[in-house]
């Protein structure tokens, strides 16, 4: 007997797919990087330099909204987002 689509089960999207914090590292690195770049340049591309440190200013708010989201999980906050325990397990 075939299953309706309703029925069938939805496969889980793996962990390390769903683990925010490799991806904010690395986007902070690489923001960094380029800060870095663009003030060893010297003049050439000032223009640039707010763009980079917005970006490493973004990557640091994401973390903390991570940060936050995922100490309000632990302490079992209703508002908070779901699945954020399960990340802090690879620990």
């Amino acid at each position: 007997m075939m299953k309706t689509v309703s029925e069938q089960e939805v496969p889980q999207i793996p962990k390390r797919l769903t683990d925010p914090r490799p991806v904010l590292a690395i986007g902070t690195l690489l923001w960094a990087i380029a800060t870095a770049v663009v003030w060893a340049s010297g003049d050439l591309w000032m223009a640039a330099r707010p763009t980079c440190l917005m970006g490493m200013a973004l990557g640091g708010i994401g973390y903390l909204m991570f940060a936050v989201q995922r100490r309000s999980a632990r302490l079992g906050k209703k508002g908070a987002q779901q699945g954020l325990i399960d990340v802090d397990k690879g620990l």
